[in-house]
């Protein structure tokens, strides 16, 4: 079976594997390697020989990867995970995370240019196998939204195609979720959506939610209609839900949130400073060589004017709908994932007479709360749609910070068999 290797080291072997199961899928393993699944399974049953290279590898992984779990405090798993804002903020908590799923490829490029953990990013969720899946903690999922958001519905019915969990291709990703929730009994969960899914189809769609986490997969839960602006100069409510798998304190009020009429959370804290005293973390590619924002972010002359027809327009219509044009005294409209577009929703004013411009990527990334370090090696239009999609990662933090007491006290009871108590009173 094992390549010039004795018995002894045979049985060592057998043995390697065995740990590495306990923390990686055959698919983890092998990509980590660079062999194929089907060689380490191979290897595992005795068909084929193992290289000795091959072993030495594996002990690598499983020492790297028990130094790194002595440094975490906690296991999670990040679906839908975009370009890794839920991951970002239950890492600042001591989390580490042992799997990822994510459908877009452009998607999982930024998400592997910022994260180095040796596992594979996974796509589809409705063809992952549980299996697959290694044991957590804590499971992490933004599920798609577009099926329940405003916008979504209007776009929806206005075309004629269903929505919520009638939409097919993204309102039923919901129960894949409760699918991996009862297939790995993880302690806690955090699920992120739009405001919208409490009020959708007369609020039966939050109901079946509901009933599916509370009475089918029998998880404690609570839920909060949060605003981004607590934590930066965007208007950007979401609701958040919350589970665990018995009955903790949990309190949204435990930590407070902080003021949302901050008079210093204003645009002007994420956007490029042009008087020369920023450092260009992006090389010269959203700034000048004179610190000023490139031209090419300014809107065009037929744009900017189809923009004002277009909301004028409306306006005499008594319809709120046209382009928002802000200082950086101000705070933002939600940034979405169409900003590409034209850049409407939030339009950075130049200057009387002059057209206004759009944020550059990297004010994108800061709007949602991402730090200056976080690498975008994708294009401007791919950047607008990521950070469009993404979490506002302070916000994360913050309720993994409130999450984490509870989840510590049932990880411990869990380990020790025996009921501590929770740490909150109820």
């Amino acid at each position: 079976m094992f390549a010039g290797i004795n018995m002894q080291e045979i049985a060592n072997v057998t043995e390697t594997f065995a740990q590495l199961g306990k923390f990686f899928t055959q698919k983890e393993i092998a990509h980590h390697l660079g062999y194929s699944v089907r060689q380490i399974s191979r290897w595992k049953s005795g068909e084929s020989r193992i290289p000795g290279v091959a072993v030495f590898a594996m002990k690598q992984m499983l020492q790297t990867h028990v130094h790194s779990d002595a440094d975490s405090d906690f296991t999670f798993i990040d679906l839908f995970a975009g370009i890794g804002g839920m991951r970002i903020g239950f890492e600042e908590h001591g989390g580490k995370c042992v799997f990822t799923s994510e459908w877009d490829n452009h998607a999982q490029k930024t998400y592997h240019a910022n994260f180095h953990d040796g596992h594979a990013i996974a796509g589809d969720i409705t063809k992952i196998d549980v299996a697959d899946i290694p044991d957590h903690d804590v499971l992490l999922a933004g599920f798609p939204c577009q099926p329940f958001s405003i916008a979504g519905v209007s776009k929806k019915n206005a075309i004629g195609q269903p929505h919520g969990f009638e939409c097919k291709t993204q309102g039923t990703l919901f129960f894949d979720v409760a699918r991996i929730i009862a297939a790995k009994q993880p302690h806690a969960f955090l699920l992120e959506n739009v405001k919208n899914l409490v009020s959708h189809d007369r609020g039966n769609t939050f109901k079946v939610i509901r009933d599916v986490l509370e009475n089918e997969l029998g998880y404690q839960i609570t839920w909060k209609v949060i605003n981004g602006k607590h934590f930066v100069p965007q208007s950007r409510e979401r609701i958040l839900i919350v589970g665990f798998r018995e009955k903790t304190g949990f309190d949204w009020d435990a930590i407070p949130f902080p003021d949302l009429a901050d008079p210093s959370n204003v645009l002007a804290r994420i956007l490029h400073r042009e008087d020369g005293t920023e450092k260009d973390v992006d090389e010269g590619r959203f700034l000048s060589t004179e610190n000023k924002v490139l031209d090419k972010y300014t809107l065009t002359d037929n744009l900017w004017a189809y923009l004002q027809a277009y909301a004028q327009k409306h306006k005499a219509k008594g319809n709120g709908f046209g382009c928002s044009v802000v200082t950086s005294d101000d705070t933002a409209r939600t940034l979405s994932a169409r900003y590409y577009k034209d850049g409407s929703e939030i339009l950075i004013s130049r200057g009387q007479s002059k057209n206004p411009r759009r944020l550059t990527p990297r004010e994108c990334a800061r709007l949602m709360g991402f730090p200056d370090s976080f690498l975008i090696p994708v294009s401007d239009t791919r950047a607008y749609q990521q950070f469009g999609n993404s979490v506002v990662v302070p916000l994360v933090k913050h309720v993994a910070r409130l999450m984490k007491p509870c989840i510590m006290d049932l990880k411990d009871r869990s380990e020790n068999g025996v009921w501590q108590g929770a740490l909150f009173s109820v």
